[in-house]
Order: structure tokens, then C-alpha cells, then sequence
């Protein structure tokens, strides 16, 4: 009998550390992280996530969670429904799409961040590429894909405003993104590409040789915004403001960019 009343016992004692934690769960001042996502240009990455670690620092019942990547293709994603709660666009065009669909309230957006095109070339520049005519003495460069690569649309209009381009168009190779024409450059894989001064200056394995005239090609701007289906409004529109910041500012340009304004 007492081997009875004692696994009795056990079993009470069981059901109740398990309604303990079903009530656990349930404790309304145990809060999940508000998951914010954030897409965005892949050359903001760096400075990004530095600024989502003092942010979350400072705010712990929120996430941040990037989806970096050409900006022309991040906003065919939102286009498509894929969830954002902010854009963070390295051209003003890829960004207004946004507002004209009606996805993003002009006055929930601003132009944040100024940038420079640049010629970078692998730390030995066998080719001995010293500026932009040099190109043609590659065989292979590096550039963003036009249609979906902020840079990469720079990049052409800033070589064809030269005269260049009809030379060197059989030349390019296209890549996704900024980063993996930094890679392609740093690898050796081309002798030569075109990225932001940003991207060129997280990189110890090229050389900027060479930056293209402000004149020459659309101003590189970079605009931030709140998505309007967010279902996190109150939060994305706290962390659009936190990059507008004093803080933040100084974030960016510690890595190379500049302010808009």
C-alpha cells in the first residue's frame, strides 16, 4: 500500500511541475521578441550590423533581422508580398517603385545616406589598372547586374558617359551584388570591378585605384523607409527614427558613407 501512496504521490507531484510550466508559458510577462526585417542594401551590411547589436542592446524585446541583397532585387520581393517591415535602398528609383505602388507613405520615408563609385583591383594589379581607360587592359571585370544592382547601373552609366563602355562590354562579368564583386576582386577572379568606396574600404585584399566623377552618373543616394503592411508599425517606425540618429550617423560614417542632406 505505501508503494502505492508513494508512486500516487509522484505522479501528483509530476502534474504539477507541468501545469507550473504550462502557466510559464503562458506568464504574460514572459514576452517573445518582436521580430522587425529589415531589407537592404548589401553595402550597408557592415555598418547595419553594428548598429543592430547597440539596438537591441538597448531594446530587448526586439529582433532585428536582415535581408541584405541587390536592391532592385529586394524590392521585386516586396513587390511579391515577401515580409519587410523597412527598405533600405541604395538607389532612389528601386525606393520611389515603392512609394508609387503606394507600399511605402513618402512621409515615412527619407533619403539617409550619400555613397562614391569606385574602381577597385586585386592587391597585385597584374593588369597595372590604374584607372578607368586602364580597363582595357583586363580581361575580366566585375560588376553588378544592371537590372537589380544599384552599382551595377552606376557602374555602366559612369562607363558609357567615358566612352568606354562599347569597348569593355564583352568584358563583364554580372554578379548578384556589391559583396560579390568585392569577392570576385578579392579572389582574383577578375582584374578588376566596380563598387561602392564603402565596400572597398572593409577590404584588406583590394585596392581602390581610381573614383569616378560625381558628374558622370546619377547621384548615389540611399533612402530608408517604413512598408506599410508592416505588422509591427509602432516598432518600424522606432528603429526608421534610430537610423536617422546622431548614434547611427556616426555608424555610417565611420564605414565610409555620407549624409544625404
Amino acid at each position: 500500500m505505501k508503494k502505492f501512496y508513494s508512486f500516487f504521490a509522484s505522479i501528483l507531484i509530476l502534474v504539477g511541475l507541468l501545469a507550473a510550466c504550462g502557466n510559464e508559458e503562458k506568464d504574460p510577462q514572459v514576452k517573445v521578441p518582436i521580430e522587425l526585417t529589415i531589407s537592404a542594401a548589401a553595402s550597408l551590411q557592415d555598418a547595419l550590423e553594428e548598429l543592430k547589436t547597440a539596438y537591441e542592446k538597448e531594446h530587448d524585446t526586439i529582433k532585428i533581422l536582415y535581408n541584405f541583397g541587390g536592391s532592385g532585387a529586394l524590392q521585386q520581393q516586396i513587390l511579391q508580398g515577401a515580409p519587410a517591415d523597412l527598405f533600405f535602398s541604395a538607389a532612389e528609383d528601386k525606393f520611389d517603385a515603392l512609394v508609387e505602388k503606394e507600399m511605402i507613405d513618402p512621409n515615412q520615408g527619407v533619403d539617409l545616406l550619400a555613397n562614391e563609385l569606385v574602381l577597385i583591383v586585386p592587391k597585385k594589379n597584374d593588369k597595372q589598372i590604374q584607372s578607368f581607360k586602364d580597363l582595357k587592359q583586363a580581361g575580366k571585370i566585375a560588376l553588378g547586374t544592371p537590372e537589380t544592382v544599384p552599382a551595377g547601373q552606376y557602374g555602366v552609366e559612369t562607363l558609357k558617359n567615358m566612352q568606354l563602355w562599347e569597348s569593355l562590354e564583352s568584358k563583364v562579368v554580372y554578379t548578384k551584388d556589391v559583396r560579390q564583386v568585392l569577392t570576385y576582386s578579392e579572389t582574383e577572379n577578375v582584374d578588376a570591378g566596380i563598387v561602392y568606396k564603402t565596400d572597398a574600404l572593409v577590404s584588406d585584399k583590394v585596392e581602390v585605384v581610381a573614383t569616378a566623377d560625381d558628374q558622370i552618373h546619377t547621384p548615389i543616394i540611399y533612402p530608408v523607409g517604413v512598408i506599410k503592411n508592416s505588422k509591427h508599425v509602432q516598432e518600424a517606425e522606432d528603429f526608421y527614427h534610430f537610423l536617422q540618429s546622431d548614434e547611427a550617423m556616426e555608424v555610417f560614417k565611420k564605414y565610409g558613407f555620407k549624409g544625404a542632406q
